[in-house]
């Protein structure tokens, strides 16, 4: 197997973390960024020169353009670049502040668009490469108390949706992993929370807070993340990318449950759809 060269955000655990490890002991080279470089200190001494790394807040898009400028410079062609920086946000609408809001879509949706806008040009200058999106099931499917958390992976998933066929022609490809719950650290110590209000204690907000706080039993957590990554490690040896990844029983179920409800409700609103059309229009039937 021929060795590939990474770029991967957020590599101080969770996916990035286990996709760094894994990697390294296959033999690849990782540029491995994350805000606390020092997280990464054991596999630089294990790996030397093999692990390149570099601090990096995506949501500080300048940096972002340097550190992403001077990976290619340094390393050369990069196969594959997987944009995984993000976090959950939980709560209710209105009990999140305005900083979390904005916190929260930098770093989850605009920082993936800037990581792209950053990466693409190298890319096509190189002749093509790979870049692996980690969204979630939860761009597919909603739950209370965890809107913001959906609005960016909603979003990242209809930015690629339209870029991925931008940038086809450059043999650029793209491929949106959407894993369910997993056993990493995203309801916790990594998480943020709104301010509880009264009026939600005893909706799915409330119930949320208490899960995460372990007054309640946990939410089933099938995933194992050793094994994600090892299908998103294979899904970049594949000739031909998949444009998604569905990871995970419990993210097969939802999304499919969810997009037959959705299909079903749109094919029951054909006629309607027709009959707003103006006269002088004739659609294919």
């Amino acid at each position: 197997m021929t060795t590939k060269t990474w770029f991967i955000t957020g590599t101080s655990s969770g996916f990035g973390r286990e996709l760094a490890e894994q990697l390294l002991a296959r033999g690849d080279r990782v540029a491995a960024t994350a805000r606390n470089t020092a997280a990464l200190a054991d596999l630089a001494a294990e790996y030397g020169d093999r692990l390149w790394r570099a601090a990096l807040d995506v949501t500080d898009t300048a940096a972002l353009r340097t550190v992403v400028d001077r990976a290619f410079a340094e390393l050369g062609k990069i196969d594959v670049v997987v944009s995984n920086a993000g976090y959950g946000l939980f709560g209710a609408a209105e009990e999140l502040s305005d900083e979390q809001i904005d916190r929260q879509i930098a770093t989850n949706l605009t920082g993936s668009i800037q990581l792209a806008r950053a990466v693409i040009p190298h890319l096509r200058a190189q002749g093509g490469g790979r870049i692996v999106q980690i969204a979630s099931v939860g761009g597919q499917v909603a739950f209370p108390a965890m809107s913001l958390y959906h609005a960016t992976k909603w979003g990242i998933e209809g930015f690629w949706e339209s870029a991925a066929g931008d940038i086809a022609p450059f043999d650029i490809d793209v491929t949106l992993v959407e894993p369910g719950v997993a056993r990493t650290a995203f309801g916790g110590p990594s998480a943020d929370m709104g301010t509880p209000m009264p009026e939600y204690a005893e909706g799915w907000p409330g119930q949320l807070r208490r899960t995460l706080a372990g007054e309640l039993p946990p939410l089933p957590a099938p995933g194992d993340p050793a094994k994600i990554a090892a299908a998103i490690i294979a899904s970049t040896d594949l000739e031909s990318a998949p444009k998604r990844l569905t990871l995970g029983s419990d993210a097969y179920e939802l999304a499919t449950t969810a997009l037959r409800d959705r299909l079903t409700a749109l094919e029951a609103q054909r006629d309607l759809a027709y009959s707003t059309d103006a006269d002088d229009f004739v659609a294919e039937q």
